[in-house]
């Protein structure tokens, strides 16, 4: 069956339809990952997006229900350029396919995602409608245009809707690793995954969820850390009667100017305890220290972004998926940019100077992605641990 994708400047891609039949609308981005594709699309941060991946073969491992950022796709639309007809891995649990499908997600295929990416490059960011109903292309351009996301708050859609305890049983958070002798297999499942197990608890925090993908979690939960999950909704004294050690700030979707509520609640946060932000997480405490935030002209998506530490001069390769960020003038003199993204200068992680509250702009736990920055989530234990007057 035939799709279409179409641009709301009026360029129009034709290809073939695979997931869901049907019609879906929202802002594009592309992702340059050449793996990770099933935690691309459960990744909550790209709520109201279609995603198009730049590698050109997607699917070929299948999906599975470990590797999952949340309970389903939150994406609109997939765009590849070719689908794997093979599924090549004893975890795969099922094709990409039919993933898509069960879930209502239209896909295409057969479009030249190099041109694509490079249109997008060239002249930014914007909307598009991917569908297998309507052969005019006319009226898909004007359903991609049709689209706003103006006053759209997208946290309290992806957000939980009530508190709970993460992982209370140590079986989410286990690190998977690869089998290699007998003597190596302390833990594993029905399938034959293999885990670490996990550290003793050391630690409390309150993780406010703005949209917060799994691997945060159990990122959190194997540095020792007792971890409860907030709504963003959430108010500071809520968060402070909690009495936990530190407090975290999650990932999310959408515009973190939109959000006045959160920053408010942060605001009230600093200086009280410990404080660490990813992504949205590192926007919203940028947004509560005065600083403000700006739209990039097509975002940074994918796991090989380059980042500078300034303290040390050291750069690691990051994972990255944001379309905003913090300008770097706005923030008030105690506030510290540490990380920039060496692609474009912008800020990629701040630190207050006489508080303990800092954020990168991209994501440690690299899922997918490389684990060059994996030590932040020590170095908040260790941050933590200070400020409660404890060792490590």
């Amino acid at each position: 069956m035939t799709a279409l994708l179409a641009l709301e400047d009026g360029r129009v891609f034709y290809g073939e339809a695979f997931g869901a039949k049907g019609t879906a609308a929202g802002e594009i981005c592309f992702n340059t990952s050449m793996s990770g594709y099933q935690e691309i699309l459960t990744d909550p941060s790209y709520r109201g997006q279609i995603v198009a991946m730049t590698f050109p073969e997607i699917g070929n491992y299948g999906v599975n229900d470990l590797d999952v950022e949340s309970a389903s796709p939150h994406v609109r639309g997939f765009v590849i350029e070719e689908l794997s007809p093979v599924i090549s891995s004893w975890r795969a649990g099922g094709g990409l396919h039919e993933y898509l499908e069960k879930h209502g997600i239209p896909g295409v295929q057969g479009i030249d995602t190099r041109a694509l990416t490079r249109h997008l490059r060239t002249l930014g960011s914007m909307r598009a409608c991917v569908t297998t109903e309507i052969t005019d292309e006319a009226e898909a351009v004007r359903r991609a245009r049709n689209v706003s996301y103006a006053g759209v708050d997208f946290v309290r859609e992806v957000t939980t809707a009530n508190s709970y305890h993460w992982d209370p049983e140590g079986t989410l958070s286990r690190e998977w690793m690869l089998r290699h002798t007998a003597a190596e297999v302390p833990d594993a499942d029905a399938k034959g995954n293999v885990f670490h197990p996990l550290p003793p608890v050391k630690h409390t925090l309150a993780a406010l969820d703005f949209g917060m993908k799994k691997n945060i979690l159990r990122s959190l939960r194997q540095q020792g850390f007792d971890v409860t999950v907030l709504p963003a909704t959430s108010t500071a004294a809520e968060v402070l009667a909690l009495g936990t050690d530190g407090v975290f700030l999650s990932n999310g979707p959408g515009d973190p100017q939109e959000l006045g509520y959160i920053h408010e609640m942060v605001r009230e946060l600093i200086g009280k305890k410990p404080l660490f932000g990813i992504c949205l997480g590192h926007q919203i405490l940028a947004l509560a220290l005065g600083g403000r935030t700006f739209k990039l002209k097509f975002g940074h998506r994918g796991a090989n972004q380059p980042v500078k530490d300034l303290r040390s001069g050291k750069i690691a390769i990051t994972s990255q998926n944001h379309g905003y960020a913090v300008d770097p003038d706005s923030l008030p003199d105690e506030v510290e940019v540490t990380h920039v993204n060496l692609n474009d200068g912008t800020v990629a992680g701040l630190r207050h100077k006489i508080h303990r509250a800092f954020s990168v702009q991209y994501h440690p736990e690299a899922n997918p992605g490389p684990h060059d920055a994996g030590y932040f989530f020590s170095e908040f234990a260790k941050e933590v641990a200070e400020a409660k007057g404890v060792g490590v």
